[in-house]
């Protein structure tokens, strides 16, 4: 069996796979998403060769150290080549996005290759070089919800070994009560040592901990070993190489899925727990027992063409949901915006049972519609928050929230998005939280991210998969019991600088706050803390001394420790807050706070977005193969991105300046992505006589829907293919209208009606419409400052006893429609991103199965080609591209029986 095989712990997944070649190059790369787990992670696959069971994995050693929330992974991996010849092997690994990489080893024959973290420019010229010189180098790719893949290839001589070592260090961040540990354990194959090990110390007493894996079955669960005292826990999984099988005789193994270790700690004390250690100090504050405060909230939600299908399914489930979780003493009310702005009430109401139901009801009714209107749909909330005056009865002190779901850019309104930042945060001035959730791919991130930080909030990706539901509903709790207002912590302004941020607009239920600052003395004594906050009827306020504590004291076990870690907790806290502020304020402020985050980076050896690792060879080397790169990228520039290089010699492609979209066969659909030099395309199977909405662009009228037609005869035991037989435009602004079929095109315009059929040759120049018929082959309509549309006619043998004639339909100049233009072949008229990568041997040898991370879903997709007819109506071209599978699952908005319709000219 092939070495290949993965392990994923605290969010990170390893892999090491060994392909067959000859050559070898040194390449690290990592990826960073903020926003920000994918709960099923993507498998790395490789095309295997016959003597890849000739590298076998010896060891794979995960250990993580957790003191006082901060911790610290080593990933160590032996590989052996027993062949008797040089191989590559690849070792790739998914870590949590907001962990920072520390260092990273590897020993090859002897011979140890150590990395070094320095300023992106100087490292990308390293990178640069490494790439002139033929070497394979590669940068980082999104890898999903809260991961980055870090992987490095290396050639192995024969009969020698190779060691990775990697380390990386992460702030446990407390959400929803607890701090989470997930560690995903997926082997491919049989490991011969395979172990994970986990020691958490937390000084203020660990309150629970548990363990739990999805893949844990009666013969693995006796080797989950747990061990919790007051305040240490101890948990290891390493079963044997027997223990793995899943049976006796197989080479198969048991392990795979999610294993999670959650934890919380001790909260007795009102003013938290402040750590001092080594001339540094952490103070985490999370108090209990609070009451929670009301809240004013205003749902601020897309309906726009793009949010149909299965998105405004996911969404009317979530509110329902979160409706029903509000609090009586809340007050709320929803808007919905495409480019116009519909309210269910223009006051806020209070969550009564009754209100409550009403607001349900009226969300079971949304539906998709029109463009996306961002601007004024966020002003309108915040119009009626400042707007709203309470009752005499209801005074309370209470927090205003403004949270907006949308999956697209602004379209109609305002559209400049630095002006709708501005103008949102004039609006809002301090007196109200914006958070943002960014649904699916298909949208500017940052935009919404720095819109969100802007106004004290923070922004959200939320995933298209079958969860999204839960992930929106797994926010608002996140959100929803907030326990203080205008949180300030003080320590003594003579002993304390460096400090993080010590003052937060709220506290919400299950989450902590953690500052951390540099002492001016290692030695103190009476060092003051006070907290003052606004509470939900009375101010909060309390204050209390500490003094430094001797090392031995606080952490009295030297296992727990690795090096100076409130120093390096402290640095890690300082550098994420200050990435966070790098794109908001003044550009002096902006360039300020990048320059001492740089400088944190390069002092504390972090890779951040503004540094990568450099790994060089010993001197002596072969200077070819010098350099690797560790790289962690921005949200923007890790926007997915096709990891497929080209298509193979064999694959035929033809480049056009645009794009163009059509739909040919049996129905096949293909998006062409020029700028890319590929190509996606998938299949629908209805029953012949099915309709299908192709194009809608409601705000220019145009609709084009188009009718399945079958063989005449079908084999019992055979697929029943269908075709598109008959199509129907209609632009109803310009008046125009036509139905073209396999025997004759009727054009309607202006209340006359022209009747054609496909042996005619013709030329119409109407007042919004030119025709143009070539006979028995093409027809070609354009519309009078808009697309342009091409109809192929296939032409069957007239005795041919299964076939009929059948229609190709393409799409050019797709640009000029309007960006609220959808429909199962419209959806794709802007474009769609993805990333490919882990090509494999598919069922049919000459065509790949691969990877594919399109719209925050995983997909198998196969490489292969369809055929375009434009340029050779009688043959075709071979066009490469993606297949993807189930109709088009994943890669369409919804499903595909979304997009049927009633009429050749309906629209539902």
């Amino acid at each position: 069996m092939p070495a290949v095989w993965t392990v994923l712990l605290l969010c990170a997944w390893v892999c090491v796979c060994v392909p067959a070649k000859s050559h070898g190059a040194l390449v690290i790369s990592r990826d960073h998403e903020q926003q920000d787990s994918i709960d099923s992670g993507p498998r790395l696959l490789k095309k295997r060769s016959a003597n890849d069971d000739k590298i076998e994995v010896v060891s794979m050693k995960v250990n993580c150290k957790v003191a006082s929330r901060f911790a610290h992974t080593i990933v160590t991996t032996v590989a052996l080549n027993k062949a008797n010849m040089s191989k590559e092997a690849f070792f790739d690994m998914e870590l949590p996005k907001t962990a920072f990489i520390t260092n990273f080893t590897m020993e090859i024959e002897g011979r140890v290759y150590v990395g070094e973290v320095k300023e992106k420019e100087k490292a990308k010229k390293q990178y640069e070089k490494a790439v002139s010189t033929g070497q394979t180098a590669g940068l980082v790719k999104a890898s999903g919800r809260k991961m980055e893949k870090f992987s490095v290839s290396v050639n192995v001589a024969a009969n020698s070994h190779v060691t990775f070592v990697l380390t990386y260090e992460e702030l446990l961040q407390r959400r929803l009560g607890n701090y989470e540990m997930m560690i995903r354990v997926k082997p491919k194959e049989l490991v011969q040592h395979f172990e994970i090990v986990a020691d958490v110390y937390e000084p203020q007493g660990i309150t629970f901990l548990d363990v739990n894996a999805t893949f844990i079955t009666n013969e693995l669960l006796p080797l989950v070993q747990k061990t919790v005292t007051d305040k240490k826990a101890h948990v290891s999984f390493c079963p044997t190489l027997e223990q793995q099988k899943t049976c006796p005789d197989c080479a198969n193994t048991l392990i795979d899925g999610d294993f999670f270790i959650k934890y919380d700690v001790n909260r007795a004390e009102r003013l938290g727990d402040v750590q001092i250690v080594n001339g540094y100090f952490v103070h985490f504050f999370a108090p209990a027992d609070l009451p929670r405060i009301p809240k004013d909230i205003v749902f601020v939600v897309d309906v726009s063409t793009s949010m149909r299908g299965t998105k405004i399914q996911q969404t009317r489930d979530a509110l329902e949901t979160i409706l029903n979780d509000l609090h009586e003493e809340d007050y709320f009310t929803v808007v919905l915006f495409d480019s116009s702005i519909e309210k269910w009430s223009t006051v806020l109401q209070k969550a009564t049972a009754e209100n409550v139901q009403k607001a349900q009801s009226f969300v079971k009714q949304i539906y998709s519609r029109g463009a996306t209107n961002i601007n004024e749909a966020v002003l309108t909330a915040v119009e009626i928050l400042n707007n709203y005056e309470k009752d005499d009865s209801d005074l309370k002190k209470s927090t205003s929230i403004v949270l907006l779901l949308t999956d697209g850019d602004p379209t109609v309104g305002e559209t400049n998005k630095q002006r709708i930042q501005e103008n949102v945060r004039k609006a809002i001035n301090g007196t109200m939280t914006l958070f943002c959730l960014g649904f699916g791919y298909d949208l500017d991130y940052g935009f919404l991210d720095v819109m969100a930080r802007q106004n004290d909030g923070l922004a959200r990706r939320i995933y298209e998969a079958s969860d999204a539901a839960l992930q929106l509903q797994g926010f608002y709790d996140e959100v929803a019991n907030p326990l203080l207002l205008d949180v300030n912590m003080r320590y003594p302004e003579n002993m304390v600088n460096s400090l993080t941020d010590s003052h937060f607009k709220q506290l919400f239920g299950g989450s902590e706050i953690v500052v951390a600052g540099r002492l001016n003395e290692i030695e103190l004594d009476n060092f003051l803390v006070e907290v003052s906050a606004q509470g939900v009827d009375q101010e909060f306020a309390v204050q209390s001394q500490t003094s430094a504590l001797d090392w031995d004291t606080i952490y009295p076990d030297e296992e727990y420790i690795f090096g100076d870690f409130t120093e390096r907790l402290w640095a890690y806290l300082t550098i994420q807050q200050l990435l966070k502020k790098k794109d908001i304020g003044t550009p002096e402020e902006r360039e300020n706070v990048t320059a001492e985050a740089l400088d944190l980076s390069l002092r504390y050896s972090f890779v951040t977005p503004l540094t990568s690792m450099v790994v060089t060879k010993p001197q002596g080397d072969d200077p070819k193969d010098d350099t690797l790169i560790a790289d962690k990228l921005t949200e923007e520039q890790r926007k997915p991105s096709r990891g497929y290089s080209a298509p193979p010699p064999q694959w035929t492609s033809h480049s056009y300046s645009r794009p163009t979209y059509f739909v040919d066969g049996d129905p096949h659909f293909i998006i062409e992505l020029p700028k890319q030099n590929d190509a996606l395309c998938f299949n629908v199977d209805e029953a012949p006589g099915t309709i299908f909405n192709l194009v809608k662009d409601p705000k220019s009228g145009i609709l084009v829907n188009g009718q399945t037609i079958g063989d005449k005869k079908v084999d019992p035991d055979s697929k029943v293919n269908t075709y598109f037989g008959r199509f129907g435009i209609i632009h109803e602004k310009l008046g125009v209208k036509l139905m073209v079929s396999t025997k004759e095109i009727i054009i309607s315009e202006s209340g006359k009606e022209i009747k054609l059929v496909w042996s005619d040759t013709a030329s119409i120049k109407g007042l919004n419409m030119d025709v143009q018929l070539t006979k028995d082959q093409t027809l070609t309509v354009t519309l009078r400052n808009s697309v342009k549309f091409v109809i192929i006619l296939h032409k069957v043998w007239e005795k041919h006893p299964y076939h009929q004639d059948f229609l190709g339909f393409y799409t050019l100049d797709s640009h000029l429609l309007s960006p609220s233009v959808h429909g199962l072949l419209g959806q794709f008229y802007h474009g769609v991103k993805f990333e490919v990568s882990d090509l494999y041997e598919g069922q049919d040898p000459d065509k790949p199965d691969a990877t594919m991370f399109v719209k925050g879903h995983e997909l198998r997709v196969t490489r292969g080609w369809q055929r375009d007819f434009r340029h050779d109506i009688k043959n075709g071209e071979n066009v490469p591209c993606w297949f993807i599978h189930h109709n088009g699952t994943g890669i369409i908005d919804g499903t595909h029986s979304d997009y049927i319709v009633s009429g050749l000219f309906k629209t539902i």
